[in-house]
């Protein structure tokens, strides 16, 4: 293997090891409290490798949190929404898989996170809005966007990915926050985005359909 390959595959390693730890350590510590020295230890690095590889810990806390966002992108395979039935396919495709992630035990605990933090560190829960939430926000408006282009919908993207959110979501993540909730399992995700998959296409039916 090539050595400027094989540098930047150990880079790429330690990046990840150390982002590992600061998310450990931000769970544990909290933000705030959490020093660079604490992360560094729990990476098995220098401080120095620290800010060379990720940056400061705020950096750390974006990184964190952009590498789970990833996971809300619409599919590059999205069909094309010719009818209805393709519509609803791709909604409940991806409102399944919203809420499976979304609901995911870790993503619920940095959402506590952020809410704790809010006094002494309000940059956990602007970064965790800007970055995960306005990207599952982005991906819906792009869904609703081309419902829009072929005449399926009307209306604003944005305002769509909102209605579809609210229905799809509910009180499910208050009540997972609040821990008065458990996480649904795949059936259950999969019939909630199914529901509301049907109640949002009732609300907004096409003009030869009302």
């Amino acid at each position: 293997m090539p050595k400027r390959r094989r540098e930047d595959g150990d880079e790429t390693a330690v990046r990840e090891r150390i982002l590992e730890a600061a998310f450990a350590a931000f769970m544990k510590s909290g933000y705030a409290a959490a020093s660079m020295l604490e992360i560094a230890t729990r990476a098995r690095v220098s401080k120095r490798e620290l800010y060379a590889l990720v940056g400061n810990k705020q950096e750390m806390l974006t990184a964190c949190i952009s590498e789970r966002a990833k996971r809300f992108d619409v599919p590059a395979d999205l069909p094309v929404l010719r009818d209805r039935e393709t519509l609803a396919g791709v909604l409940a495709s991806f409102g399944t898989k919203l809420v499976r992630e979304a609901s995911d035990p870790t993503v619920i605990a940095v959402f506590r996170l952020a809410i704790a933090e809010v006094i002494h560190a309000p940059e956990v829960a602007r970064a965790l809005d800007s970055i995960a939430r306005e990207r599952s926000r982005a991906s819906l408006r792009k869904i609703m966007a081309r419902g829009l282009a072929t005449g399926l919908l009307t209306g604003s993207p944005a305002e769509l990915a909102k209605q579809f959110a609210g229905l799809l979501w509910r009180d499910l993540q208050v009540n997972l926050l609040l821990g008065v909730s458990e996480r649904p399992n795949p059936s259950e995700i999969a019939r909630r985005a199914r529901e509301a998959t049907a109640a949002f296409l009732q609300l907004h039916p096409q003009s030869n359909e009302s």
